[in-house]
C-alpha cells in the first residue's frame, strides 16, 4: 500500500507509518478499531501521561481501543535512537500500545498522518482563526485525536488533557456501530 496524500485521504487508514523497530505498518489494519492517536515525548513534562494512557489501552483494548504513539522531537523533548526511546516508554511506564518512529507534526516535513489529523481538526485555536496557515499547528507534546472505527477523527484534545478526562468520550465510540 502506498502512502495515502493528506489532501486527498478519507480515513486514517488510508496510511502507512514506520513502526519503532522500523517496520512499515499499513494503519488499515487497525480498521474497526477506536484509536487515539498521540504525539509522544520522553523528556516532557507531559510524559507521566503514557501512564493513564497505557491504562486505558490496557483497560480497553479488548473492546477494539488502541492508542497509536508517535514520538516527536520537534518540541526538543524526546530522544535521537529509537532504542532509547522504546526504552524510556517500556521502563518507565510499561507501555506495550504501538508505537512509531520518531516524526515531525509540523511543517513542510510533518508525518502525512498528522497533515491529515490536523486538517481534520484544526483545534480550537485553528477553527477560530478559520483554519489559516498554520493555526492548526500541534502546539506541543501530547496532543491526542480520537479517531472513530470508520477512521474518521471525532475529536483533539489539548496537550493538558488527561487520558482519563476522556475516557467517556472513547467509551461513546467504542459504543458506536460503524
Amino acid at each position: 500500500m502506498a502512502q495515502a496524500d493528506p489532501k486527498q485521504a478519507t480515513s486514517l487508514f488510508e496510511f502507512e507509518a514506520e513502526t519503532l523497530t522500523g517496520d512499515t505498518s499499513e494503519l488499515a489494519d487497525y480498521a474497526g478499531k477506536v484509536v487515539l492517536v498521540v504525539n509522544t515525548a520522553s523528556k516532557c513534562g507531559f510524559t507521566p501521561q503514557f501512564e493513564g494512557l497505557q491504562k486505558l489501552y490496557s483497560e480497553l483494548s479488548d473492546q477494539g481501543f488502541t492508542v497509536l504513539g508517535f514520538p516527536s522531537g520537534q518540541f526538543r523533548q524526546e530522544h535521537d535512537d529509537a532504542e532509547k526511546i522504546g526504552a524510556a516508554c517500556t521502563r518507565n511506564y510499561g507501555v506495550d500500545f504501538p508505537m512509531f518512529a520518531k516524526t515531525d507534526v509540523n511543517g513542510s516535513g510533518a508525518h502525512p498522518v498528522f497533515t491529515w489529523l490536523k486538517a481534520q481538526q484544526p483545534g480550537r485555536i485553528g477553527a477560530l482563526l478559520g483554519g489559516r496557515a498554520g493555526s492548526a499547528e500541534i502546539k506541543w507534546n501530547f496532543t491526542k485525536f480520537l479517531v472513530g472505527r470508520d477512521g474518521s477523527v471525532i475529536a483533539r484534545y489539548a496537550p493538558a488533557t488527561k487520558p482519563e478526562a476522556i475516557r467517556d468520550d472513547i467509551q461513546r465510540a467504542l459504543a458506536k456501530e460503524n
